[in-house]
């Protein structure tokens, strides 16, 4: 019985361990409003980059990016989606607007704005990105033609 707990105790921590490794020189304000946040989150790996931090994390089977100020604040969160997951309107719209493209990104941003949409979608020659948020349409975000 003893031999169980302490592989259990050792599994525990070896599991935390890795969960945080990454967590060197990230703001313990930032650490502390994730793990409140998102106690259930593996597979956790801070970065630092443009004066924020990031945690890409898996929780309940997707990956999600969180995104700290450098006072610890959440600022956003993004994670990829499938077209599945886009609501019924900007699907049927991103069918009727965009028919001869293919999807090459998508994902989900969410903010004290709201939660907004982003969609590469591509032909032979253009790339474009796409913006779409509480309405129905999508905007034009970047055109670029291909080479």
């Amino acid at each position: 019985m003893k031999r169980f707990l302490f592989i259990l105790t050792m599994a525990a921590g070896l599991i935390g361990f890795s969960s945080f490794k990454k967590a060197e020189g990230i703001a313990p304000a930032a650490i502390q409003s994730f793990q409140s946040a998102f106690k259930s989150a593996t597979e956790v790996s801070w970065s630092f980059s443009n004066n924020y931090y990031k945690a890409n994390f898996a929780l309940n089977g997707q990956y999600v990016s969180a995104y700290y100020d450098v006072n610890g604040k959440l600022v956003g969160l993004i994670r990829n989606i499938s077209s599945m997951q886009l609501p019924i309107a900007l699907q049927a719209n991103l069918k009727k607007e965009y028919e001869g493209y293919w999807i090459s990104n998508l994902f989900e941003a969410a903010n004290d704005d709201g939660t907004s949409y982003y969609i590469t979608v591509e032909n032979a020659d253009t790339q474009l990105v796409l913006k779409a948020s509480a309405d129905d349409n999508w905007y034009l975000f970047k055109k670029q033609r291909k080479s």
